[in-house]
């Protein structure tokens, strides 16, 4: 599934089709060039899905948690390991396997590590407002 979204008003739109699409599937990766919007996207994710926590990247501290009415969202930023024994080091399984919602920025840092089935999430620019996102699932 494609999706083009120009500009952030109609960034809501595609997040409910990116959740829909998804259906009972939690791990999410998203891929993207540094300012694509993937940390955007994923604050607008968690909005969806009922968090009323304060979201923002997890760059310095790698994961943050964001309470659900019944359960969690973690949200991972990996751009700053520098191997993925540091993914091991922080217990990324324990997250990853949790049964809660996992989105993961920069996947590629752990490619090895990644779990079987998850939702690819690809965000590519397209001009200084417009993106286009290719969701396939895993």
């Amino acid at each position: 599934m494609k999706v083009e979204v120009a500009g952030l008003a109609e960034l809501e739109a595609a997040a409910k089709k990116i959740l829909q699409k998804a259906k009972e599937e939690k791990i999410f990766l998203f891929y993207g060039s540094m300012g694509a919007g993937k940390t955007t996207l994923i604050n607008k994710l968690c909005e969806l899905l009922g968090t009323k926590d304060h979201t923002s990247s997890p760059t310095f501290s790698i994961v943050n948690e964001y309470e659900l009415e019944n359960g969690s969202i973690y949200h991972f930023d990996f751009y700053r390991l520098k191997n993925q024994n540091e993914a091991f080091d922080m217990g990324y399984e324990d997250y990853l396997y949790s049964g809660n919602y996992c989105f993961v920025e920069w996947p590629e840092k752990i490619a090895d590590l990644l779990p079987e089935h998850y939702v690819k999430v690809e965000i590519k620019v397209l001009s200084e407002v417009d993106r286009e996102i290719e969701l396939s699932i895993k």
